[in-house]
């Protein structure tokens, strides 16, 4: 019984990992907002706006740049 008192309650990862993955988390949502957009309201018509350099080159980027924020965030030591 008490065993069970006395146990803490310990987080999987440190305070800096959470942080490191709150970042990775910002990456990876400003690149899905960069992608978004870009329809026509007609369907007869097509829009340039689809292939904006946003929507191509930056918001795949930042997805992937977030993704590798979360995989060093997970791996991270947080004692150090």
């Amino acid at each position: 019984m008490k065993d069970k008192i006395n146990q803490e309650k310990e987080f999987l990862f440190g305070k800096k990992n959470y942080i490191i993955m709150l970042i990775g988390i910002v990456f990876i949502a400003s690149g899905f907002i960069f992608m978004a957009g870009g329809g026509s309201d007609n369907p007869e018509v097509f829009n340039e706006e689809i292939y904006n350099w946003q929507r191509i080159r930056l918001a795949p980027t930042l997805v992937i740049i977030g993704l590798g924020i979360e995989i060093y965030a997970i791996l991270a030591d947080p004692k150090k």
